[in-house]
């Protein structure tokens, strides 16, 4: 295995720089640099120096010995002054030591789990903690980087290993009489994962919304003042206002911290017939992000409609509260008029719906977690019908089984990885 290292900090001038090293070499690295003898894990102040002796900074030097790091492995991490010269020549000689390779993105994490220190979802919980724009992001994350959801996985999978186990002794003594019948106990234990997997699928898509961000669509006839409220609503002018209608074409998106959540607002092209083409095409996408956004705020009058259902989270306000004699149930990007409330209750909304999140965030989570329930409705309908059946349900049980180790990583997910640590920095 090769001894890697980069730069665990951003790139530019700061007040402290990280450089780390993992792999067999790392103390030898760390001792030729500091020339002298690294605590099997612990922390000197030491002078680091080229190969020809030259004073390259003076740094805390973090030892940390395999097994007990980060990726399992043995590590160094010198914390240098932040500069970029100083972190350039530092590099420069790590390089030409030959005794360590700059890293690929997202490599010290890929030995953390090829060396048992995380499992898949744990590292997609460090993505996501990196990645983290909201409080409840940051929550999510924390969550799943915990291992959480690989806990959760296990004893769903040692659950099912000891129904197959139980099963299987049944065919392997069929011929003999088993002294206790298995079938109540086998019974239990595969209901009890279905219902536990069933509750966790429900809550997925939430916690997609949570991870990614949910969207709330403003909707209305041109010239309502859409834009104008986006503009109130981020802070700054995302959008471009006019008193002709038709000057928003394109769905305009800003993104924000709303209580702690992550939300996209969607400012849409005004809903009119026209003949202009291009604003066609864009009234049609406004309707299309619209209805697949979590929230629409309807600026509209009492007795004005549009087409399609109306959903239960759905919101209608009057439009240019600034203009009328009564400003109930009115709203005014220009004055301010109504957003406080509008936002309170935004942000109720989805702090709700934020409640029936599950632990599992992604789609792929989902998809495992689904074929483990289609095996376990199977080995469930096969006991039904009979001990003659037996080894096909035992079979169901083991295909749920797999399912649940992909979902933690234990096998075939070479194909995800590459995908997976592309995104994180190099440091990482």
């Amino acid at each position: 295995m090769d001894t890697i290292f980069a730069l665990a900090t951003a790139q530019g001038k700061a007040g402290v720089a990280v450089i780390r090293v993992s792999g067999p070499n790392a103390i030898q690295v760390g001792e030729n640099l500091t020339r002298r003898t690294l605590p099997a894990r612990g922390i000197i102040f030491s002078k680091l120096k080229d190969k020809e002796g030259q004073i390259l900074d003076e740094a805390l030097v973090l030892s940390f010995t395999a097994p007990d790091s980060f990726t399992g492995e043995n590590i160094v991490e010198f914390q240098l002054h932040g500069s970029t010269a100083v972190v350039s020549a530092v590099m420069s000689t790590l390089e030409v030591s030959n005794l360590a390779r700059l890293a690929d993105p997202g490599e010290f994490t890929r030995r953390a789990l090829d060396n048992g220190k995380l499992d898949l979802t744990q590292v997609e919980g460090l993505a996501d903690l990196i990645d983290a724009e909201t409080e409840a992001q940051r929550k999510q994350a924390q969550v799943i980087l915990s291992g959480a959801l690989g806990t959760l996985a296990e004893r769903w999978r040692r659950d099912l290993i000891r129904a197959a186990s139980l099963i299987e002794v049944t065919i392997d003594f069929a011929d003999e009489e088993v002294p206790v019948d298995v079938t109540p106990e086998v019974d239990a234990l595969l209901s009890g994962v279905l219902s536990d997997i069933q509750k966790e699928v429900q809550g997925v898509s939430i916690a997609e919304r949570i991870r990614e961000g949910f969207e709330v669509a403003i909707v209305g006839s041109p010239n309502v003042g859409k834009s104008t409220l986006l503009n109130a609503l981020a802070g700054r002018n995302a959008a471009i206002t006019s008193e002709y209608a038709g000057t928003t074409r394109d769905v305009i998106e800003v993104r924000m911290d709303l209580a702690g959540l992550p939300v996209t607002l969607l400012d849409t092209a005004g809903l009119r017939d026209t003949d202009d083409h291009v604003e066609g095409i864009g009234i049609q996408l406004a309707q299309e992000r619209a209805n697949a956004a979590d929230i629409r705020v309807f600026l509209a009058e009492e007795n004005e409609t549009f087409d399609g259902p109306f959903r239960d989270d759905d919101l209608t306000v009057l439009p240019k509260a600034d203009e009328r004699d009564s400003t109930r149930g009115a709203i005014s990007g220009k004055t301010g008029q109504g957003i406080d409330d509008l936002v309170s209750h935004i942000a109720s909304t989805l702090k709700n719906r934020s409640t029936h999140a599950g632990i599992a965030t992604r789609a792929r989570h989902r998809d495992a977690m689904k074929r483990a329930l289609e095996s376990l409705q199977r080995a469930i309908d096969i006991l039904q019908q009979g001990p003659e059946f037996y080894d096909l349900a035992a079979e169901d049980m083991r295909s749920a089984i797999r399912a649940l180790e992909l979902l933690v990583g234990r096998i075939d997910v070479e194909n995800l990885l590459d995908e997976i640590f592309s995104s994180f920095c190099l440091g990482k």
